[in-house]
């Protein structure tokens, strides 16, 4: 079989299970990341942490990863199945060198992927393509005592330390949670009990071929269910979850979604009355509202490319407090350690509401509203999206000032657009946002009109 060298994609190893993730696959990707961890760390390197999403495809890569890794003399702590901030925390908190959670996120059931990482840090970029030509070298294991795998259960000191942190909530709410059936059932239901609320549970059941809806809180689609319970119980608000849970989704006791640029906001402002000055980061496809509010709230707003290994980097390059996607993966290093970690956000979410006085939905009534589109996803193939942004930015350039630090966001009067590509799938995501109606529609003729021409080019 051809080894599939795509996998390696900007910020973790991520295929189709039959034809490129096969355990055979994933026992190579061990022993690539035990040279790797080798090298950057010399032979003090012991231990890493394993844990892995409840796909049916999961257990086997993960046996497969677990007799590459132990081959160099490695011991393996396994965490079992568990949300993939669970397996972040094990990094922080426990003596281990390094982490690896398999997990196909958000993405079908026929996907999985590896997010891996050296001590806490997340490999991403130059440091991927390293692992990947590890892998492509397979060096065969020394001669050396094969390590040994042990279990470890780190929900109960996950969820102790969060309970711990952030105490008891100022009121009771009553929240509708739902995980879509994916790993955050494992944990955020218990939690936000803990912390004092009344949790209506929806898809809670661990399924990993997800039967009720995608579990992908930016697709409007996936919140439908929520929606209605939130409005149908009389809720204060309703959370989701992604499959692997570093990201969260939310609406108002209206049943109105809120994204993830929305949610920052609302935590931005939070962070900044408490530590003024402090810099915040985000990516390319929030909204120029969450840039304005940072700066007239005396923050530092710094944008940043889409990816949660990139964005964690940048976080630590800046010494940032807060960081936030579209996507719903939100980073704290305020009160807790700077990974993405949707679980915890939700608990910080019903934290900050329950401190209110008013509704969830009138805490961004003094945003100044613009029209907007949600992330747009284009299919386009994988190997010409890098290729299609690049025209793009040609074509955009003449139109206003661009901003190319991922993709291209070009600026024009009363608002931007956005084409880039995506890194985790074969997709152009598209946005836009304008002061008025009008507006919006001519930067989605010009967005969209952009990709067509694009497409046609590249498929002469």
């Amino acid at each position: 079989m051809t080894f599939p060298e795509h996998v390696f994609r900007e910020y973790d190893v991520r295929g189709l299970v039959r034809s490129e993730l096969t355990p055979e696959f994933a026992e190579r990707l061990g022993r690539a990341f035990a040279a790797l961890l080798r090298e950057r760390t010399g032979a003090r390197a012991q231990t890493v942490a394993l844990g892995r999403d409840h796909r049916t495809t999961s257990p086997a890569l993960a046996e497969g990863f677990s007799r590459g890794l132990r081959a160099f003399g490695l011991d393996l702590l396994s965490l079992g199945v568990v949300p993939t901030p669970v397996t972040y925390f094990a990094a922080h908190t426990l003596p281990v060198d390094g982490f690896c959670m398999i997990t196909g996120s958000h993405n079908p059931p026929e996907y999985n992927g590896f997010k891996l990482g050296v001590g806490t840090a997340t490999l991403a970029g130059s440091e991927v393509q390293a692992l990947k030509r590890h892998a492509l070298a397979d060096a065969p294991p020394p001669a050396v005592e094969r390590g040994v795998e042990r279990v470890f259960d780190a929900l109960p000191p996950y969820v102790e330390v969060i309970t711990r942190t952030l105490g008891s909530s100022p009121r009771r709410l009553k929240v509708v949670v739902d995980p879509g059936n994916g790993t955050a059932a494992l944990v955020a239901p218990q939690l936000l009990r803990r912390l004092g609320h009344e949790v209506i549970e929806l898809y809670c059941e661990l399924d990993g071929t997800f039967p009720n809806h995608h579990p992908d809180p930016t697709v409007e689609e996936n919140l439908r269910d929520l929606q209605k319970a939130v409005r149908d119980s009389g809720a204060d608000l309703g959370v989701a979850f992604d499959g692997d849970s570093d990201r969260l989704g939310a609406v108002d006791e209206q049943g109105r979604i809120l994204w993830g640029d929305q949610l920052l906001l609302l935590f931005a402002r939070d962070v900044l009355r408490q530590h003024p000055g402090a810099a915040i980061v985000s990516e390319v496809k929030c909204s120029q509202t969450l840039y304005d509010d940072i700066e007239k709230r005396g923050g530092r707003a710094i944008m940043w490319k889409a990816g949660h290994s990139l964005i964690k980097a940048k976080m630590k390059e800046e010494g940032a407090l807060l960081a936030g996607e579209m996507s719903g993966h939100l980073f704290f290093r305020h009160r807790y350690y700077g990974f993405d970690d949707g679980i915890y956000s939700a608990a910080r979410l019903l934290e900050l509401v329950a401190r209110k006085d008013v509704p969830f939905s009138q805490l961004l009534g003094d945003v100044p509203r613009t029209f907007s589109s949600p992330e747009i996803r284009k299919d386009f193939p994988d190997d010409k999206k890098f290729a299609a942004v690049e025209k793009a930015k040609e074509k955009l350039r003449k139109h206003g000032r661009t901003i190319e630090v991922d993709g291209v966001r070009v600026i024009v009067p009363g608002g931007w657009g956005l084409i880039r590509a995506s890194n985790t799938q074969p997709l152009l995501v598209l946005r836009y946002e304008s002061e008025s109606e009008a507006g919006l529609r001519e930067l989605q003729k010009l967005v969209e009109g952009v990709v067509e021409e694009v497409r046609r080019e590249l498929s002469a």
